[in-house]
């Protein structure tokens, strides 16, 4: 009995140990990942906020700021597993530095742009410099922690999307109404060229600030690297290791991976690329007031998220933590739909969509990072995120062109709680024993 018990409070004390080690692992590289990620995805939507003024002294139409929106999308899907395949071999501490130094710069060009055209352009270029730059974070989150303990950590770090949104907003609304006018160039043109400028400032801290991976750590001494390596090791153990880009086409896992995150994306994307042109559709008058309120439903999201994040690990359940968010954002997109012209209730509606549809991609990538690895992670996770990012191309396109073809955000509004039904059965499709881990 007394060996017995010695036994459980050496496996509790070894425990608790790992929990801090994997603490000080946290601590050290997640606040520094979410910082990149909030300034990555505010200079990649906040091209909606700036629709606010820019389409109306540019006489862009809603199809024509859908279309470029999306552009984004396409430049992102043509060199994101490139841009994977290069960080594996490179490392991502110059890689993630080179992509943030490159977006940043691109960001602060939109000031000059006057056509159709140039906005085209340039959001094709600015897809094309942030390729590889999410999934790479994903990737590179596989060489610190094992599957079992990464739906919260993704969850910390796409706690970004929210953030950015909650600072973000009103960030924009803010400038752009308070440089109107300044040294003769308009609000929305202000807002590109200060939020581009973090981008760099980021980027070149990287050079200095990120490791490649565990081995690489000075911060770690030589016991924790071999503790954190072994527990890696070991979460690779009967993983694909096939890495070829064929081997990866021919996996119909990939494939059914690619369907769910393409479902999801289009809530994501039709929520934070058209959430102030929603608000302001309610009757909101004033960029800062809309900032300031669109701010309500990322809030949500950042408890929704990282609530049910923390509840798939510690339950080791996938399928369900994603399918009931999913549910949850249909729900929100059909009551924003139907109480289009109420303030209250739309906002609430637009909480509720935004919990579910942000919480559905962290979730989402403990899915195929629970059967790839290695190689086959650096390109499997990059194609799904290639093609599930098209989505990004399509929903504001779509809802862009619905909204001139109607004049109504509601059509839009149904076609993407209708996707994320189809994101949920193809979610509850996936074999539990391949992603419960």
């Amino acid at each position: 009995m007394t060996t017995a018990t010695n036994a459980g409070v050496a496996s509790g004390s070894n425990d608790q140990a790992k929990d801090g080690l994997y603490k000080k692992v946290f601590w050290r590289i997640m606040p520094f990942l979410m910082l990149c990620y909030v300034i990555a995805y505010l200079d990649r939507v906040n091209v909606g906020f700036a629709k606010l003024q820019m389409s109306v002294d540019l006489g862009f139409s809603e199809t024509v700021f859908g279309l470029g929106a999306g552009l984004f999308f396409i430049g992102y899907f043509l060199f994101e597993v490139p841009s994977n395949i290069l960080m594996h071999k490179v490392g991502a501490r110059v890689w993630i530095a080179r992509i943030m130094i490159t977006w940043g710069l691109l960001s602060a060009v939109f000031m000059f742009v006057e056509t159709p055209t140039q906005f085209y352009v340039l959001r094709f270029l600015l897809g094309l410099a942030e390729a590889g730059f999410y999934p790479g974070i994903i990737m590179y989150l596989t060489y610190w922690f094992p599957s079992h303990r990464r739906a919260k950590v993704i969850a910390v770090f796409m706690s970004g999307i929210p953030v950015a949104g909650i600072l973000g907003n009103p960030l924009s609304g803010w400038i752009m109404d308070a440089f109107h006018g300044s040294s003769g160039m308009e609000g929305w043109q202000w807002m590109f060229l200060i939020e581009a400028i973090p981008a760099v400032l980021i980027g070149l801290a990287t050079l200095f600030y990120l490791d490649n991976d565990v081995k690489s750590a000075k911060w770690l001494s030589d016991d924790e690297k071999k503790v954190l390596q072994a527990d890696i090791d070991g979460d690779q153990k009967g993983k694909e290791s096939a890495h070829g880009f064929g081997a990866i086409v021919k996996d119909g896992r990939v494939w059914l991976m690619c369907l769910i995150y393409f479902a999801f994306v289009m809530g994501q994307y039709g929520l934070t690329l058209w959430m102030p042109t929603l608000v302001k559709a309610t009757g909101v008058v004033g960029n800062l007031q809309i900032g300031l309120l669109s701010a309500i439903p990322f809030g949500c999201a950042i408890v929704a998220m990282n609530l049910i994040g923390r509840s798939a690990d510690r339950m080791r359940e996938r399928r369900w933590h994603l399918v009931v968010p999913a549910l949850m954002g249909c729900v929100g997109f059909i009551g924003a739909a139907v109480f289009a012209d109420n303030t209250a209730i739309s906002i609430a509606s637009l909480s509720l969509a935004a919990a579910g549809v942000l919480t559905c991609a962290p979730l989402f990538w403990s899915l195929p990072t629970s059967f790839l690895s290695g190689a086959a992670a650096a390109v499997g996770i990059a194609a799904i995120n290639s093609v599930g990012n098209l989505a990004g191309f399509v929903s504001p396109y779509l809802i862009g062109y619905f909204k001139d073809l109607t004049k109504s955000n509601a059509t839009g509004m149904y076609m993407l709680a209708v996707m994320l039904v189809v994101g949920a059965i193809a979610t509850l499709v996936t074999k539990p024993s391949v992603v419960n881990k």
